[in-house]
């Protein structure tokens, strides 16, 4: 398979050298940009993110990512989510008391975890879906988390019966919460596969081969 052009989502997101770095050790040729052109025409697109919710959606919105995140994904073209890059593609995050609305792609509530001990940070096994493609030779592998709130509860509503649900992975700290999404080209992970060591290395890889 000759190597995928990928582009890094450049908005100003603190773990965005590292992921760049995993992904050209996976064998991406990797662009960091934000330019329209970049960003709609790569085979794959990769939205990191580190710290607030509300930051977060503030540069995406800075640089016009989200209509152009809706753009893939209303044409089907890959993007790959990662720590709060999954956490803004669900219904609204919330901070400190403070609502802050996301992108919607997902049905859902970011909120603090349950847990005696937050943040949760460190390795944690996940529980991938029969089938994962994102997981596929990994299902027991451990993944690097660090983050202090995550979606908790999933209810989609499949109301077309044509449409194939998303695969949901979970894992567990202080209680259940979402772990990653496969969703057709829209994928996320709420870990960090770039610190993941070989495990994540491996992810990132399965991710590219569903690039085409």
């Amino acid at each position: 398979m000759s190597p995928r052009n990928v582009t890094v989502l450049d908005y100003g997101s603190g773990n965005i050298r590292s992921a760049v770095r995993a992904l050209e050790h996976a064998g991406a040729n990797v662009t960091l940009s934000a330019k329209p052109d970049d960003v709609l025409n790569a085979d794959g697109l990769v939205v990191p993110g580190v710290g607030a919710f509300a930051a977060v959606m503030q540069g995406l919105k800075d640089v016009d990512a989200i209509r152009m995140i809706g753009r893939r994904v209303a044409g089907g073209r890959p993007v790959l989510g990662i720590c709060v890059g999954l956490q803004v593609l669900f219904d609204e995050g919330v901070e400190h008391g403070v609502r802050t609305p996301g992108m919607a792609e997902w049905p859902g509530v970011v909120e603090r975890l349950a847990a005696d001990v937050v943040p949760h940070m460190g390795w944690n096994t996940v529980a991938p879906p029969e089938g994962s493609a994102l997981f596929a030779g990994i299902e027991d592998q451990r993944f690097y988390f660090v983050h202090s709130y995550g979606v908790q509860k999933w209810d989609f509503d499949v109301t077309q019966p044509a449409m194939r649900p998303p695969q949901v992975t979970w894992a567990e700290h202080g209680g259940p919460f979402i772990a990653a999404v496969e969703n057709g080209a829209l994928s996320a992970t709420q870990f960090h596969p770039e610190k993941s060591g070989d495990a994540g290395a491996a992810l990132l890889n399965n991710w590219l081969k569903t690039l085409g």
